[in-house]
């Protein structure tokens, strides 16, 4: 539970947080159409049995129920949580917010609607309909919730790719560094050999982690560097070898040589690799992480995922986006600079972050 207390203290520190807004939704439509509504509220969706009907109270009252200024900047509610009448209207403001979180379009359409369904008409409360788009991110989250995969075969190859900035280096760096600490043998090939400063980053990292880095002088062939790390991990007996590569989008067309050229060449060695190609993205690009996405699947044969930089940012939904467009497994998520801020990706932990439950 570590890292879910560290998510979502990181990844909701804006007051812009799903949570927020979607209380913010229902306290605003409570205090216009809640007073005068007899519908009960959905059943089961916090696990208590429906409140019993009873006449309503004239709007003021429904005002002076909710909680003030200062309870809902400390996060506390009244007795009596504001609900609202799940209408159109409230649909729409939630496929608004869940658009503008990066959720995508097409997601937080198909989201809202299974909100809805078997629900128009009843009365929520801003609980109740967090704990419902909860179940939703969850359940499109976890066919893709998978860690990297160990195969039988020595070493296996984990070709990282990713634009530059994304947080290759560094996840690199901490994937080495945990498997090692998990009893494996990791060989490092700094393959960025145009990026002076992303082969020092991973000098210091294998250095702290006990990793052989392997390097070339600035500028040679990123694929002679992958061979004779091949080689080397063969030697040593290594379990992985973990290979940086650049991320270059503006020459597509060389980086795509490029990509070529290290798979043609470490198949000269073991025809199978590499066993994995891992797209390391940054969740700020937001919108933008869709699109790499598409671009690198058409660069190299993409296996898996894993989203860094999720403490810099409040739009945790494009990470919702990218399984239900592209299904790819995600292997980890990074909420800081720290070894154990790269964890395992963990559905539920991550819809509860993102929707302010949890507490």
């Amino acid at each position: 539970m570590a890292l879910f207390s560290k998510l979502k203290e990181r990844l909701l520190k804006s007051s812009s947080r799903l949570g927020k807004e979607v209380d913010a939704i229902v306290e605003e439509g409570a205090s216009v159409s809640g007073a005068a509504t007899l519908e009960p509220p959905v059943a089961g969706a916090s696990g208590g049995a429906p409140e019993a009907i009873v006449p309503s109270a004239p709007a003021v009252q429904a005002e002076a129920r909710k909680p003030g200024l200062l309870g809902r900047l400390m996060g506390r509610s009244s007795d009596a949580e504001p609900r609202r009448v799940l209408d159109d209207d409230m649909l729409e403001s939630l496929e608004e917010m869940l658009i503008a979180s990066d959720m995508g379009v097409d997601t937080a359409l198909r989201v809202t609607a299974n909100i809805a369904e078997g629900r128009m008409g009843r009365r929520v409360s801003g609980r109740e309909i967090r704990e419902l788009l909860a179940q939703e991110i969850a359940r499109v989250m976890e066919p893709v919730a998978r860690p990297l995969p160990l195969y039988p075969s020595k070493p296996q190859v984990v070709l990282v790719v990713g634009v530059n900035g994304s947080g290759k280096t560094t996840t690199i760096g901490k994937l080495a560094s945990q498997f090692r600490a998990a009893g494996k043998s990791v060989v490092i090939a700094a393959g960025d050999t145009f990026r002076a400063a992303a082969v020092e980053q991973l000098q210091v990292w294998g250095d702290r982690a006990g990793v052989p880095v392997l390097t070339a002088p600035e500028g040679s062939d990123p694929a002679s560097l992958a061979f004779d790390a091949m080689t080397k991990a063969e030697a040593d007996g290594a379990d992985l070898l973990m290979i940086d590569t650049a991320g270059r989008l503006q020459n597509r067309s060389d980086l795509m040589e490029e990509l070529a050229k290290i798979v043609r060449v470490i198949r000269k060695k073991d025809p199978d690799a590499p066993h994995n190609t891992l797209l390391v993205l940054d969740a700020t690009t937001g919108q933008n992480a869709l699109r790499q996405v598409e671009t690198f699947r058409e660069l190299a044969n993409v296996s898996g995922l894993v989203m860094t930089k999720l403490d810099g940012t409040a739009k945790g939904g494009v990470l919702v986006a990218l399984a239900d467009k592209f299904g790819l497994p995600i292997h980890a998520i990074g909420v800081g600079e720290q070894l154990e801020d790269l964890a395992p990706f963990d559905p539920e932990e991550f819809a509860a972050a993102l929707t302010g439950l949890g507490d």
